[in-house]
C-alpha cells in the first residue's frame, strides 16, 4: 500500500484507517539507545571524582568545606558526584544555593559551570571572581545539605533528601560507602526516577536533530531555498515558528515541522501544533481557496503510534504530507516543494 503523501487527500480520507497503518508501521521506536553527545560522563571518570571525594572527606565523615571545595578545583568532576548525591539537578541546586547563602546563583549559571565540568572533567577549576564565589555557595550548600539530612515535613510529602544514602545526614552516607546499597532500595530509587533520566534530557535536542539534520540534508540535495528557524525565534507571520519555511517567510509556501515524541502525551501535543499551522494556512481563506501554504509533518518516534485519533488528525491538517525518519528523502518529489528543485537527485 502506498503512503498517504503518495495519493491524492481525497484517498487518504476515503480510507484513513489503513493510511494511519501505514505511516505507524513505518515509526521506529528510539528510546533504547541514545546518543551521549559532548560532556557524556563516562563511569570511569565518574569514579575518579567519587573516590578522590571519598578520600578527602574521611569516607563521607567529614564534610569540610574547604577540604571538598579542594576537590571540586583540582578535580571538577567531585562537583557532578555532590550533584549526584544530592539528587539535584543544575537548577535546583542553583535556587537551593542561592536561598542559604549571600550569593545569588543563577539557573544558567549553574547549567553553565555543569556543562563546564562534565566537558573537562579533570581540567583543574578557576575558584576566582563571581563563577568562584559561585560554586563556592553550590559546595556550602551540599555540604550542609549532607550533613544535616532532610527536615520533617508534613504528612502527604517526601523530602527530596529521604533517600537511603541521605536519609540520616552522614551517618547514612558512611556506612552504605562501605557495604553497598540493598538491591530493593536501589530499585526503589531507580522506580522513582528512573533509568538515564537527566541524560536522556540532556541529549533530547540531539535526539530531534536527527529528524532536522535528515530534512535538511533532502532539501540541501535537491537545490531548495529554505529557511530553518531557531529554537523559539519569532517570525514574520506565525505565532509558533515551523522549524523550516521554503522558501522563506516572506512567501511561505511550505512549512515543514520536525516533531519526535517516544510517548502519547508529547504526541498529542505536537499534532495540535501541526493541526494550528494548517489553521493559520487557512486564515482569511475560503475552502475554495485552500490553504495560503502547504503544512508538512515530519516525525519519529513510538508516540504517534499511540493515539490513532492524532494520527488521523495529523493526516487531514497535513493533507496526507507525513513522512517519517525512512522516507525522507522523498519529501521533495511528492510535495509542493518540489517546484523549488534545482538539483536533480
Amino acid at each position: 500500500m502506498p503512503f498517504p503523501f503518495e495519493v491524492p487527500f481525497d484517498k487518504v480520507k476515503a480510507d484513513i484507517d489503513r493510511y494511519v497503518d501505514e505511516v505507524c508501521s513505518a515509526l521506529q521506536s528510539g528510546f533504547m539507545t541514545m546518543p551521549k553527545g559532548p560532556g557524556f560522563v563516562e563511569y570511569a571518570t565518574f569514579e575518579l571524582g567519587y573516590e578522590t571525594l571519598k578520600r578527602s572527606t574521611s569516607g563521607f565523615r567529614d564534610f569540610n568545606v574547604d577540604r571538598v571545595l579542594e576537590v571540586v578545583r583540582s578535580k571538577p568532576i567531585g562537583l557532578i558526584v555532590l550533584r549526584a548525591m544530592l539528587g539535584f539537578t543544575p537548577p535546583e541546586w542553583a535556587d537551593t544555593a542561592s536561598a542559604q547563602t549571600k550569593v545569588q546563583v543563577t539557573q544558567g549559571a549553574a547549567r553553565t559551570i555543569d556543562r563546564k565540568v562534565r566537558l573537562e572533567p579533570e581540567t583543574p577549576l578557576s575558584l576566582s571572581g563571581l563563577t568562584g564565589d559561585r560554586v563556592r555557595a553550590l559546595v556550602v550548600t551540599a555540604c550542609e545539605l549532607l550533613k544535616r539530612g532532610p527536615e520533617a515535613v508534613a504528612d502527604g510529602f517526601i523530602h527530596r533528601l529521604q533517600k537511603a544514602d541521605t536519609i540520616s545526614g552522614l551517618s547514612s552516607i558512611a556506612p552504605l560507602s562501605e557495604i553497598g546499597v540493598p538491591y530493593s532500595m536501589l530499585l526503589y530509587e531507580r522506580f522513582l526516577g528512573r533509568p538515564f533520566a537527566g541524560h536522556r534530557d540532556s541529549v533530547s535536542e540531539l535526539v530531534g536533530d536527527i529528524l532536522e539534520t535528515a530534512i535538511e540534508g533532502t532539501l540541501h540535495n535537491h537545490g531548495v531555498t529554505f529557511r530553518k528557524t531557531k529554537r523559539a525565534e519569532r517570525v514574520q507571520g506565525f505565532e509558533q515558528a515551523p522549524d523550516f519555511i521554503v522558501p522563506d517567510e516572506f512567501n511561505p509556501q511550505s512549512v515543514i515541522e520536525a516533531k519526535l515524541a517516544e510517548d502519547d502525551g508529547t504526541a498529542r501535543d505536537k499534532v495540535t501544533r501541526v493541526q494550528h499551522l494548517y489553521t493559520l494556512s487557512m486564515r482569511g481563506r475560503t475552502p475554495k481557496q485552500g490553504p495560503r501554504y502547504e503544512v508538512i509533518a515530519c516525525i519519529a518516534g513510538r508516540g504517534f503510534k499511540q493515539r490513532r485519533e492524532d494520527m488521523k488528525k495529523l493526516l487531514i491538517a497535513t493533507r496526507g504530507k507525513v513522512f517519517t525518519l525512512q522516507n525522507i528523502p522523498q519529501l521533495v518529489a511528492h510535495t509542493g516543494i518540489k517546484r523549488f528543485q534545482t538539483k536533480k537527485r
